[in-house]
């Protein structure tokens, strides 16, 4: 097994991918490597790619309304938390009558990070903000450490 990437060390991810069904897995695939190198495991990791399955299938059924569009997926290690953000150039953030699945999206989001934040860009589309807490790392001298468990907020 090998040691967790030190920040010095750990690249950003930055892709992108066709606002289709087939970017679900591969955004997963890819978030759950960077977060495994990272120093994510566990229930933690498995969080962290539900997450992201979550935020991308978001985009996938809403962004675009059927139109074509892409969907952006970055990540970062940064004070030995993960942050990830996952934005589309879509519709935006709007209540739906007819939305397909359960709702349960976002607060499956907000459950398994640390923290989420929605925001609507400045042109159009939205951007979902990640953060989790890399589990197992100790926090530096006089670094304050998050409280367990989701918050949801949002930002216009």
């Amino acid at each position: 097994m090998r040691a967790p990437l030190s920040e010095s060390r750990i690249q950003t991810l930055n892709e992108s991918y066709p606002a289709v069904p087939e970017a679900v897995p591969r955004a997963r695939r890819r978030l759950g490597g960077f977060a495994r190198r990272a120093g994510a495991s566990g229930d933690q990791l498995d969080g962290i790619m539900l997450s992201v399955s979550e935020a991308v299938t978001n985009t996938v059924q809403h962004a675009y309304e059927g139109a074509r569009g892409d969907v952006h997926l970055t990540a970062a290690v940064v004070s030995g938390e993960l942050w990830v953000l996952i934005a589309d150039d879509g519709c935006g953030l709007a209540a739906r009558r007819n939305s397909p699945g359960l709702g349960l999206g976002l607060a499956c989001m907000a459950q398994f990070s640390d923290g989420l934040t929605l925001i609507s860009r400045a042109g159009r589309g939205l951007e979902v903000r990640l953060r989790f807490e890399l589990l197992g790392r100790a926090p530096d001298e006089g670094e304050a450490r998050a409280p367990a468990g989701g918050k949801l907020a949002e930002a216009r």
